[in-house]
């Protein structure tokens, strides 16, 4: 018999897969656990679970641990895991989703300066239709609050150029917004 509140979670686990299936349109269960994902994976060393793991947890509907995962952080969505998935599951596609659903619920993970980088950056490619450096490092800083951890490699960088004082727009800055209008309109944003 199981305990009451074993079943729920139960029922909270599949949700949360249904949930993960219906966002990105993949089909994770066909995952058969051949580790092709992770072998081929380029930063999976930097991983606090492999992506085959990271399946099986969706599978098992973890909701928490997967959400709270490094991870989903860290993949580069480089995509070479999709590309040789023999069952043709698209990995980083699961990996936005599960990205976006952290965002969204507001979960804090184990990787607090990666989102805060992530949602910075977008902010800026929304305002300007592209980075604008100095921007993006004083909005990571706010948000991280560490001021001063590189301030050093900053200051060479603006004295060498690489990081310029002012924006720069696109010609296609417009189109670019509308691109953010859009997925805010159909609930990706």
């Amino acid at each position: 018999m199981i305990p009451a509140e074993s079943a729920v979670k139960e029922a909270d686990g599949l949700a949360f897969g249904r949930r993960v299936r219906e966002d990105s349109g993949v089909d994770f269960n066909r995952c058969y656990q051949c580790l092709t994902c992770t072998l081929s994976c380029p930063v999976s060393f930097a991983m606090d679970y492999q992506p085959n793991q990271l399946m099986r947890m969706i599978q098992t509907g973890a909701a928490a641990e997967v959400l709270r995962s490094r991870t989903i952080w860290v993949c580069a969505s480089c995509e070479t895991c999709a590309a040789r998935c023999p069952q043709g599951i698209d990995i980083p596609r699961v990996m936005d989703t599960l990205r976006q659903i952290a965002l969204r619920e507001k979960i804090a993970g184990r990787e607090a300066a990666i989102p805060a980088f992530h949602l910075t950056f977008l902010k800026s490619i929304r305002r300007w239709g592209r980075e604008y450096e100095l921007g993006m490092v004083i909005g990571l800083k706010i948000k991280t609050r560490d001021f001063f951890n590189d301030i050093g490699l900053g200051i060479r960088m603006l004295m060498k150029g690489k990081m310029g004082l002012l924006p720069h727009r696109i010609k296609g800055a417009g189109e670019i917004q509308a691109i953010f209008r859009k997925s805010r309109e159909v609930g990706e944003d």
